[in-house]
């Protein structure tokens, strides 16, 4: 991914991840504000089952009648014509009887299609009756629609032991409530226990769902939260009433009954979009501007890095704070190439000191070991035996001394960072074979038996250098091995090829091993040597990114190791 994408996606997260919690607050107060506007209609409800509490508690002074109709039945006289009055002083009433003591009818007034249809009133078996005598109260039927009317029917106890029988007609009362609106589709409605809801020809009736209602009746909320008609779906609020199986219903459609929230949802979807517009290029804008003078100066570190100390970045990509920071780094990397030219300067000199010291320590022996030895043959007072042995020693001493020159050449390279091995595949069992009989007289002269097993075809290593390393491992163990053996193996493991040379020579100490690869370390000091040939060994084994590392016991012999990494794996 790259430094754009990353700045981008960064930008717009810090500016979008607030808008999730405001989200879900919104989401939050919508349902919530909701449920407050259906409260509402609730509310209204229970105001109008109370207003119907009230019309019929208004039967009590409506029935003050009912003294003068008890004192004629106790005079033993006709009260139809008192019934009469009554009915046509409450057009509310459509039917009044008179009932015995025992429940049965004995007069009754009322409209002729109305008496028409009730037959005479037979109320005997009913076990309230009595009950009603002792509370000296009103008792009001359950809710009914006759002839397209609402009523509902009422007993009332006489002081003389009978009782008053009536009909109620709510139809002035609905029609007073068909009037209230809420909005232009909110109605109150007047609702049987079955859902069916009472309304006149006149009335606005939704075809509301009669078993959906019933449903909601049952139900432990009085909310009515979806409500589908052919017309719409409704919401609102229900409350029972004091008639028995009566409710009051305020319904509304649910587009109106929300019209507000819809509203408030545009503006909210309108003004989130223009924010997440203007995030979006905001981001886009500052995720570039910010991106490429980063993105340059990321590049050219890297190419510094690298070693190219002319990489130069342009000034004009950056602004306010990047432009001095890019130009910081322009003078950086002028100052860091004009000190890396007095760096190597100065390494060179010193290389050259420390191989002047290296030469002028180590040559001084053999040099004056062959002035020596020409100043005998120079005497002439030598015979020709000695003369021959002479010459001999001299010729030992160049071979030394060249050898020490290679020595001290190769140490002023590895110091310098100048040994880099140049790797090839190496045929690993015909480069032993070349150590082994380099090194097979000397190994003879001292009846020491040399011995390989390599399980190693080929690896990739610079040849020359690695037979080198492996020529002066063996070369030293033959050289500290008076009897026994000198073993070259070579295997590999999952992570690295190992070579070891192994010998039953003299052994080391754990104190002497600690500064065996140190220059010019001898641990037998009476022994030919230099004491560079380990340090470079074990230079040339980590230059190739391995190790060199050494076990010994004194008297055993010793086993050298070296681990070079595979590049296969």
């Amino acid at each position: 991914m790259s430094l754009f994408s990353k700045l981008f996606k960064m930008f717009l997260a810090v500016v979008l991840i607030p808008f999730v919690p405001m989200m879900l607050l919104l989401a939050y107060y919508q349902i919530h504000l909701k449920d407050n506007i259906l409260e509402t209609h609730a509310n209204l409800a229970q105001m109008v089952s109370a207003s119907v509490n009230q019309h019929i508690e208004d039967l009590g002074w409506r029935l003050a009648f009912a003294q003068n109709i008890s004192e004629a039945l106790q005079q033993q006289k006709n009260p139809t014509s008192l019934l009469a009055d009554a009915l046509a002083a409450n057009p509310d009433f459509l039917m009044l009887a008179v009932l015995n003591s025992s429940g049965k009818e004995i007069y009754r007034a009322g409209e002729p299609q109305i008496l028409r249809q009730i037959d005479p009133l037979d109320l005997s078996e009913d076990a309230s009756l009595p009950e009603l005598a002792k509370e000296g109260r009103i008792s009001v039927s359950s809710f009914e629609v006759a002839d397209g009317r609402p009523i509902s029917e009422f007993i009332y106890p006489l002081p003389n032991g009978d009782y008053l029988y009536g009909i109620l007609s709510f139809f002035s009362f609905l029609a007073r409530l068909q009037e209230q609106r809420i909005g232009t589709t909110g109605h109150v409605y007047f609702v049987d226990r079955n859902g069916e809801v009472y309304a006149n020809d006149y009335w606005y009736k939704p075809a509301f769902d009669e078993q959906t209602l019933k449903q909601a009746f049952t139900a432990k909320s009085r909310l009515i939260k979806n409500l589908k008609t052919p017309q719409g779906t409704y919401v609102g609020a229900y409350a029972p009433t004091p008639i028995l199986g009566a409710y009051v219903a305020v319904l509304q459609q649910k587009s109106e009954a929300y019209r507000s929230i819809y509203y408030t949802n545009v503006i909210l979807a309108l003004f989130l979009l223009t924010i997440a517009t203007l995030s979006y290029f905001g981001a886009l804008t500052f995720a570039e501007r910010l991106g490429e003078p980063i993105g340059a100066l990321s590049q050219a570190a890297h190419e510094v890095s690298r070693g190219n100390l002319d990489e130069k970045i342009n000034p004009e990509i950056g602004w306010g704070e990047f432009k001095e920071l890019i130009n910081s780094f322009n003078q950086m990397t002028a100052d860091l190439k004009d000190y890396q030219a007095l760096q190597l300067q100065q390494q060179i000199s010193e290389m050259k000191e420390q191989v002047f010291r290296s030469v002028a320590h180590d040559l001084r022996a053999p040099l004056l070991g062959l002035q020596g030895y020409i100043y005998i043959l120079q005497s002439g007072k030598i015979s020709k035996e000695e003369e021959k042995n002479y010459l001999e020693l001299m010729n030992q001493a160049a071979r030394n001394l060249s050898s020490l020159l290679e020595d001290v050449l190769d140490l002023s390279r590895v110091q310098a960072g100048m040994q880099n091995p140049q790797k090839e595949k190496v045929d690993l069992p015909a480069l032993i074979e070349r150590v082994i009989s380099t090194l097979a007289p000397t190994a003879q002269e001292k009846n020491l038996s040399l011995q390989q097993e390599i399980n190693i075809q080929s690896l990739s290593v610079d040849p020359k250098l690695l037979q080198r390393v492996i020529t002066n491992l063996v070369s030293n163990a033959i050289k500290f091995t008076e009897k026994g053996f000198v073993r070259i193996c070579a295997n590999q493991d999952e992570k690295c090829y190992r070579i070891t040379i192994e010998d039953s020579g003299i052994g080391m100490t754990a104190q002497e091993v600690k500064g065996l690869f140190q220059k010019f370390h001898q641990v037998h000091a009476d022994k030919p040597g230099y004491g560079l040939g380990l340090f470079i060994s074990r230079q040339i084994v980590e230059a190739h990114g391995g190790t060199l590392e050494v076990t010994s016991t004194p008297g055993r012999g010793s086993i050298f190791t070296i681990c070079l990494p595979r590049e296969d794996k």
